[in-house]
């Protein structure tokens, strides 16, 4: 697959934010503002070419490998890989439906190209601290990037994987931080305050870098950053805003958990759409 520059990013990070808004409606439930926050995160694995990975052959060994700790974003999961090409664009349309292979947590059983099924969080990182290891000791050389929530710092077995990546120096392991500062019960320092969150990981003995995560030239650095770092494993902490995109949504968390309705979809398309006209029509993917 042929890297996407930049206005390209741009372009397919919203066309991502607009098939989400699609999904979530026709499922009439689902989480909006975590996957409409990190569609510029997604993109960027997906389709600027830092990431190695094979649409037309999912269980490419050498593939690297994306851990979605945070399950219940995988609305934006399905709409990048459907967009690169992993299955049929029209397939979207059956999230949350009986039978389909796009349910509302990822389940790797059912559509080739997820490495883990989610759902309860806190595991994310430990799955993949799991992976980084055991690649190490085959001496396989692909990276394992994870991505995982502000909110689920609240469990204890996030903070036993930053440990263990810590103490065993996993280098090929990467974490993005979806730092959107809310959970579903509300805002994350008022639920259980977070910071010094770099700190904490810097005591672990993980290399923390800052980020807004919209900016694709910042995302793109920040990756290549972690794969040039041999010592440590590198916590990438994505600023996001829950909901990007959409003006109702953003930093609600409301919309944590809940999807919009017809006419909602219709205020918040006409909104990406009207943001797409920003981007140079010859720069279109």
């Amino acid at each position: 697959m042929k890297p996407l520059n930049l206005h390209q990013l741009e372009r397919k990070a919203n066309l991502i934010r607009q098939d989400i808004i699609k999904m979530l409606t026709i499922a009439g439930s689902g989480h909006s503002a975590g996957s409409l926050g990190m569609a510029d995160v997604f993109t960027v694995l997906y389709f600027s070419g830092l990431v190695k990975h094979h649409p037309q052959n999912p269980n490419w060994e050498d593939r690297d490998r994306i851990i979605l700790s945070h399950g219940h974003i995988c609305p934006v999961r399905y709409a990048a890989m459907a967009h690169a090409g992993y299955f049929p664009l029209k397939e979207l349309s059956t999230l949350r439906q009986l039978g389909s292979r796009l349910q509302g947590h990822p389940e790797a059983l059912r559509l080739p190209g997820l490495e883990t099924t989610s759902g309860p969080l806190g595991s994310g990182l430990a799955q993949a601290a799991g992976i980084a290891y055991a690649a190490r000791m085959d001496q396989k050389t692909f990276r394992v990037y994870c991505l995982c929530s502000d909110g689920e710092h609240d469990e204890g077995n996030h903070w036993e994987a930053v440990m263990f990546a810590g103490k065993n120096q996993l280098s090929n392991l990467t974490l993005i931080i979806d730092r959107n500062n809310i959970q579903i019960d509300g805002h994350t320092e008022d639920v259980m305050p977070l910071e010094p969150l770099d700190a904490k990981y810097a005591a672990f003995n993980w290399r923390v870098l800052h980020i807004n995560g919209h900016n694709h030239e910042e995302i793109i650095d920040a990756l290549t950053h972690a794969q040039s770092t041999y010592e440590t494993p590198t916590a990438i902490i994505a600023h996001t805003i829950p909901g990007k995109g959409v003006s109702f949504m953003e930093n609600d968390p409301a919309w944590h958990g809940r999807a919009p309705d017809s006419k909602q979809a219709r205020q918040a398309l006409r909104e990406l759409k009207s943001e797409s006209h920003h981007f140079p029509l010859h720069q279109s993917c």
